[in-house]
């Protein structure tokens, strides 16, 4: 089949450092990536990724939501996307949903808490 329809809500969540992913296309081969819509409404964990680029798009956010790049707090708000590269150290700080592209298939032997 020439494409594939995922709806979101459909998507059994997920438990990680974010606190709550819906993963999709993960099944699809000739697909390099892994595509999620992850809910955080408190403090996400500080993680990193050895293998993994992901770029975050900011679907919604609470009026005080960050990003935890390394050592510096970013403030993000909806329409901002960010690209996480490996080895950046990286949290969501405060309410927000987030579209995530991850590059290559996601992996969860390839997080790393700190």
């Amino acid at each position: 089949m020439d494409y594939k329809i995922v709806d979101f809500s459909e998507l059994e969540g997920i438990p990680c450092p974010c606190v709550t992913a819906r993963r999709a296309f993960g099944d699809v081969e000739d697909f390099p990536a892994t595509v999620h819509v992850t809910e955080i409404s408190e403090e996400a964990h500080l993680h990193y990724h050895r293998k993994l680029t992901e770029t975050y798009y900011f679907l919604e956010c609470g009026e005080n939501a960050q990003m935890q790049l390394n050592d510096e707090l970013i403030w993000v708000k909806p329409g901002m996307c960010i690209l996480i590269r490996p080895g950046v150290r990286h949290r969501a700080v405060g309410r927000m949903k987030v579209l995530i592209l991850c590059l290559p298939k996601f992996d969860p032997e390839d997080e790393w808490l700190e």
